[in-house]
């Protein structure tokens, strides 16, 4: 592919779902070399396949493909000699016909040689692998891996998989609660931290894997870790039950003995784990859980793995935010940072931590000086991630987009702040956009300021005004300020249409007081600043005030669900796996306990969850509306969408309903993009332009 070809504009759908896409990046420990992820459209058009990229961090080069596989790679790490371990389910090219493992469902490690050459498989697992760290020092390499429980090695547990396919059982005998995960049954395999001696990786044969955690229930589930540079401590969250709630303790395990001690457990919630790199300490997100009245709050973490107390002396300022709780097992970082820290990373020489937090519509990267606790800014503009300072200490290498611009590869200096990253030659092709995008600010009533993005068409103008779609974003903790593969706004500005991107209150970037303004009171001020927001967008000339329309997706669905019941300012309405009805989602979601920190018990005091439901406003909806929802959704279940399209047919709502049967709380195969891009064009080309409803061909 090659990076200095400009894509035609404007950015038609076909072109949208066949660029490639930019995620992770790994540094080697000399510094010379960088890898990355770029998905592309599989030849069958079915789905996407991800190969792992070299990117020159000089920026001299143009970046080469590595790997090639129908299955794909993910997790690219490198060892200290320069050699890449990844996961893949690709098929082992060595192995004969009928032997163990043909038909092994779940992706193995493999290794790439520094020197070149082909991949080769280095260890198999059943139930496949699906995080791996690599000790910066030894080379150890520690995976979480799916086992069956009660299995006590690898071959046991191949023979119980074997035995289940073989009799056709498929059941799951579920004993702990929660039991689903955005997309996937917890069960019946546990996850568990296998440990590899980095000498068992050598020519010839398969590794052999020592089990840290043979028997850990559920505490392992979707938890961040990492290991030591001298592979002797993983550091890693420990999930348990404190009363209705399932809460993420620090953990350090010896690998040598699998002894495991408590580092933070006074009912935060950590993750993103990382080590020093003298193996004394670690950092992590430690987020405090918020309460019927008190939103969440997060910062850094710093803990001890050496027993070394947490004094004066140590690394990091003194002090605790009021929010973060008290200081036995750490010490809070960022005392008096108002924004909500992620993805910290070490220097290597200890004495800066580098971390990324949304701020004001945008990701920027930031430095805090441990001696002093210090922070700057390094670049203010865009979105960072995946931040990797380099060995020298001069430079930190990520990824970073803008909301007009897809991920790339890019260079800043340490030293500096508010830079302008320089952009090395990534994968994928520069793109040059036909639609323009300007920021807005809007006022609140109580002096609040409320962001947002405007993709402008070309052509916009106050003698050809353009129709507006506003998009609502979901978590509801988030912000719109990066590229967009899911929802781009530059699809709908190819098609004439203007967006507008607003983040309201419980949006991140802005403080926690903006955060708190609708804690536990979503159809309140985050709906007030939405409305807000339209206002400001729609005084300018250049926009058509008779023409609008708004959609969102999770989060953002609930709040299109309830603009629909509280406004017939808009002509359409789409929403996206949505949230309908607060006290049935609350026992069908994966994880309703969850949302009990913020509206409180629903079996005691429904009070709460009936305020902001917008299902009870149903007889107030006349705007037609296009519902949209995936099968296999457990964060926001199909349960909520069959009961909004069942409201909105029997009280004579002009609507229609977007299934599909394979996808998730996300579309991700590219011809269901597609129809997904189609079918909302079509509604809103009816309803807001007036054309004829014209039926996508394919559905």
């Amino acid at each position: 592919m090659p990076d200095d070809v400009a894509l035609p504009v404007p950015l038609d759908l076909d072109t949208f779902i066949h660029l490639p896409r930019t995620a992770g990046l790994a540094l080697s420990p000399d510094g010379r070399r960088l890898v990355t992820l770029v998905s592309t459209v599989a030849p069958d058009g079915r789905r996407y396949g991800t190969a792992l990229w070299e990117v020159d961090p000089a920026g001299d080069e143009p970046a080469r493909r590595l790997t090639r596989s129908a299955q794909g790679e993910a997790s690219p790490a490198f060892m200290p000699d320069g050699d890449v371990v990844f996961t893949s389910a690709r098929p082992d090219p060595d192995r004969r016909p009928g032997e163990p493992g043909e038909d092994q469902p779940g992706p193995g490690l493999w290794m790439l040689p520094a020197g070149g050459g082909e991949a080769r498989l280095v260890l198999e697992i059943p139930g496949g692998m699906d995080a791996l760290a690599v000790a910066r020092q030894s080379g150890t390499v520690v995976l979480a891996a799916a086992v069956t429980p009660g299995a006590g090695s690898i071959e046991e547990d191949r023979e119980r998989a074997k035995a289940r396919r073989e009799a056709g059982v498929t059941a799951l005998l579920l004993e702990h609660y929660p039991a689903r995960y955005w997309d996937h049954w917890l069960g019946p395999r546990q996850r568990r931290l296998l440990v590899v001696d980095p000498r068992s990786l050598g020519e010839g044969g398969q590794a052999e894997p020592r089990d840290l955690t043979p028997d850990p229930g559920r505490a392992l589930d979707q938890v961040d870790l990492d290991v030591t540079p001298d592979g002797a401590t993983v550091v890693c969250g420990w999930r348990r039950r404190e009363g209705r709630q399932v809460v993420t303790d620090l953990v350090a395990i010896d690998t040598a003995t699998g002894s495991r001690r408590l580092l933070a457990g006074d009912g935060a919630n950590h993750s993103e784990v990382r080590c020093s790199p003298d193996g004394r300490w670690a950092v992590c997100v430690r987020e405090q859980p918020g309460q019927v009245g008190r939103a969440s709050d997060q910062t850094l973490w710093l803990v001890s793995l050496d027993g070394e107390p947490m004094g004066p002396g140590t690394p990091g300022a003194p002090g605790s935010r009021e929010a973060a709780g008290p200081l036995a097992g750490g010490r809070d970082l960022l005392p008096g940072f108002d924004l909500w820290p992620t993805h910290p990373v070490w220097a290597p020489d200890g004495r800066t931590i580098y971390f990324t937090a949304d701020e004001r519509g945008h990701c920027p990267a930031w430095k805090l000086a441990l001696d002093s606790g210090e922070v700057t800014r390094l670049a203010s503009q865009g979105a960072f991630s995946d931040l990797c300072p380099s060995p020298d200490g001069d430079h930190i290498y990520s990824l970073w987009s803008t909301m007009g611009s897809p991920p790339a590869v890019v260079r800043l200096d340490t030293a500096g702040a508010d830079q302008v990253p320089v952009v090395l030659r990534s994968p994928g092709p520069a793109l040059c956009l036909s639609s323009r995008v300007e920021e807005l600010w809007a006022e609140a009533d109580d002096g609040a300021r409320i962001h947002s993005w405007l993709v402008l068409p070309p052509g916009a103008s106050s003698s050809e005004p353009a129709p507006l779609v506003v998009f609502i974003h979901g978590g509801p903790l988030g912000s719109w300020n990066s590229w967009h593969w899911r929802w781009s706004p530059h699809v709908l500005a190819a098609q004439g249409y203007a967006v507008l991107l607003p983040d309201p209150a419980l949006s991140t970037g802005y403080g926690q007081d903006f955060v708190q303004r609708g804690w536990g009171r979503w159809g309140e001020r985050p709906y007030t600043d939405l409305m807000d927001a339209v206002d400001a967008a729609l005084g300018r000339p250049d926009l058509d005030a008779s023409r609008t329309a708004a959609m969102g997706g999770s989060f953002g669905g609930y709040m299109a669900n309830w603009v629909a019941g509280h406004t017939d300012r808009f002509q359409a309405i789409v929403t996206h796996a949505s949230l309908w009805a607060l006290d049935q989602f609350h026992g069908t979601t994966d994880l309703g306990s969850w949302w009990e920190l913020e509206f409180g018990d629903p079996y005691t005091e429904p009070e709460r969850y009936l305020a902001s439901s917008p299902h009870l406003a149903v007889d107030r909806i006349h705007t037609p509306m296009l519902v949209i929802h995936g099968e296999l959704d457990h964060r926001v279940p199909l349960s909520e969408a069959l009961r909004l399209w069942t409201d909105l047919s029997l009280h004579g709502v002009e609507a229609k309903f977007l299934y599909f049967p394979d996808e998730n709380h996300w579309v991700q195969k590219p011809q269901n993009m597609k129809a997904w891009y189609q079918t909302v064009l079509a509604f809103l080309d009816h309803h807001v332009l007036g054309k004829e409803w014209r039926r996508p061909e394919l559905l």
